[in-house]
């Protein structure tokens, strides 16, 4: 079976690197698979769940607050803003920013970046989605 060479890197420094038959990615048209031998492509990530399959069958799940994805045909490189195992997110952080997110939303008051708030709302929600679909899969 083809494999890739998966490198997930941010500023914190490199996450995880090595070899997948599959690769999901949340980008910002909507999720993206990718497979040996793909035709090359740049795209922006929106935040959500990267999840990397191995050959022996065996998933990886991470969070990525955005960034850049490169794909090349044996090679997918994600340069993350962030970027945790989704195992690591700090579930009751996300969800108290996302309480506050909705209750600034609430308040409507004049000196909010709305545009700053839906977006700390989004990272929130995507992070505790990403949390929820690794609960779901571990359960199988």
């Amino acid at each position: 079976m083809s494999t890739l060479q998966v490198d997930i890197v941010s500023a914190e420094g490199e996450l995880h690197s090595g070899t997948a038959t599959m690769v999901i990615a949340p980008a910002l048209e909507g999720d993206v698979g990718i497979t040996p031998r793909h035709a090359p492509l740049l795209t922006r990530l929106r935040p959500g769940e990267l999840r990397i399959t191995e050959e022996n069958g065996e998933e990886w799940f991470f969070y990525a607050s955005g960034g850049v994805l490169e794909v090349q045909p044996h090679k997918v490189t994600v340069l993350a803003d962030t970027a945790v195992r989704a195992r690591d997110i700090d579930e009751a952080a996300a969800l108290e920013a996302k309480r506050r997110a909705e209750e600034q939303l609430r308040q409507q008051k004049d000196d909010i970046d709305y545009g700053q708030v839906q977006a700390e709302l989004a990272e929130a929600m995507a992070q505790l989605q990403a949390l929820e679909s690794l609960r779901k899969r571990v359960k199988r």
